[in-house]
C-alpha cells in the first residue's frame, strides 16, 4: 500500500504488525536513512545489535535468493522480532520478493532501500503498494515545509536560538534532500559554537546556498529573475518526472498570487500584508522575495506573463508540440523580463 506522512509517523509510534515490509525510494537519501534508522527502532533500540538486525546487499544476494529467504525466516537467538535492511534493490527484486512474502508466515521486519532509479511506475514500487503487508514510502526532496520544521527540530534539540530573519535566509539556503540540510545545519551549529544563536551574516557564512527545487521554488526564482536558480531547478523538476503542464500551471498559480497581492494593496493594504494574506504559511520564508516581486511587477506586466503563461499552457496539451522547449522559452522571457526589472 501506499504509505504517505501521516501514516509513517503514526507507525513510528505505535507500529503495525500487518505490515511485514517496507520499500523506501526516490532521490531523497537522507530522509531514507532517517526513515531506515526509526523503523528499525521500532523494533530494537540498538542498529547495531547482530541478533536483532541484519544488513544485505540486494548486488550480493540477488545469484541466489535463497539467501534472502534463509535471513528473513531466521529466528532470533535471543528471541523477538528481528529486522532486515536491504540495500540498492532494483526491479530484478519484485518477483522473489512476492514470491518470499506470500511463503512466509515470518514476523521479520524486512526494510528495502530501493535505488534512486525508482518511481511509481517500476515493478518493485508497484509490487508494493499493491500488497496490504507492504508499505511504499517515496522519500522524494523535501518540500518547503518539511524543510523549515525539520530544520527547526534539529536547531532547536541542540540549544540553538534565532531571530525570524536569520531563520528565513537559513531556509532558504538549504534543499531538498535532508541528509545535505543536516550537514548545513551542523556547520552553523559548530560555526556559531557557545555563542548558541545565529544571525543572518553567520548563515551567509557558514551555509552554502544550494537552494532547493520544487514547482514554489522554481517560480520565485524565475520572478525574481535568478537564472542560474530557476534553469537548475526546472532541470531537477523535468528529471524527477514532473510533467511541463504542471510547472506551467504552477507558474500560473504565482501570478495569481501576485496579481492577488496587487488588488489588495490597490485597497491600501501594506506590501508585507498583503504577501501574508496571498501566500500559504508554509512559505513565510519567502514572504520577503514575494514582497519585493510585488513591488517590482505591475499589474499589465503580470497579465502579459498570464497570458503568456495560458499560452504555453494550451502548447502543452496540444499533440505533437515539444513540451520541454515550450516550458523553457516561457522560463527564458519570464526571466529576461523580471531581470530588467530588477535592474
Amino acid at each position: 500500500m501506499i504509505y504517505k506522512q501521516a501514516q509513517i509517523d503514526a507507525y513510528f509510534k505505535k507500529g503495525d504488525a500487518a505490515i511485514r515490509a517496507f520499500l523506501l525510494y526516490g532521490q531523497n537519501e537522507g530522509l531514507i536513512a532517517e526513515y531506515t534508522k526509526k523503523l528499525t527502532q521500532t523494533i530494537s533500540a540498538d542498529l547495531n545489535d547482530p541478533f536483532a538486525t541484519a544488513y544485505l546487499n540486494w548486488d550480493d544476494v540477488k545469484g541466489d535468493v535463497g539467501c534472502l529467504a534463509a535471513e528473513y525466516n531466521g529466528q532470533s537467538l535471543m528471541g523477538g522480532r528481528r529486522v532486515i535492511i536491504l540495500k540498492d534493490a532494483d526491479n530484478s527484486l519484485t518477483k522473489p520478493l512476492g514470491e518470499m512474502l506470500a511463503g512466509s508466515k515470518s514476523d521479520t521486519l524486512l526494510i528495502i532501500k530501493g535505488l534512486s532509479s525508482l518511481n511509481g511506475k517500476s515493478s518493485l514500487v508497484m509490487l508494493a503498494n499493491s500488497r496490504p503487508d507492504m508499505a511504499a514510502v517515496a522519500c522524494y526532496e523535501d518540500r518547503d515545509e518539511n524543510i523549515a520544521a525539520s530544520a527547526r527540530s534539529l536547531l532547536l534539540a541542540n540549544g540553538i536560538t534565532f531571530g525570524n530573519e536569520a531563520f528565513m535566509l537559513l531556509c532558504s539556503r538549504l534543499s531538498g534532500d535532508r541528509k545535505s540540510n543536516v550537514n548545513e545545519i551542523e556547520k552553523l551549529i559548530t560555526y556559531v559554537g557557545t555563542k548558541k544563536h545565529f544571525e543572518p551574516e553567520d548563515v551567509r557564512t557558514a551555509v552554502f546556498d544550494q537552494a532547493s527545487s520544487g514547482t514554489d521554488d522554481l517560480c520565485f526564482y524565475v520572478f525574481s529573475g535568478l537564472k542560474l536558480k530557476a534553469l537548475r531547478s526546472l532541470s531537477y523538476l523535468l528529471n524527477e518526472g514532473v510533467e511541463e503542464v504542471q510547472i506551467v500551471r504552477a507558474l500560473i498559480r504565482h501570478v495569481n498570487r501576485l496579481l492577488e497581492g496587487k488588488s489588495l494593496t490597490e485597497k491600501g493594504v501594506n506590501i508585507s500584508e498583503a504577501v501574508r494574506k496571498v501566500l500559504p504559511k508554509n512559505l513565510f520564508y519567502r514572504y520577503e522575495m514575494a514582497a519585493t516581486q510585488l513591488g517590482r511587477w505591475s499589474k499589465d506586466r503580470l497579465f502579459d506573463a498570464a497570458q503568456l503563461l495560458y499560452k504555453a499552457e494550451k502548447d502543452c496539451k496540444t499533440t505533437n508540440m515539444p513540451t520541454t522547449e515550450v516550458v523553457s522559452y516561457a522560463l527564458l522571457t519570464l526571466l529576461s523580463a523580471a531581470a530588467k526589472l530588477a535592474r
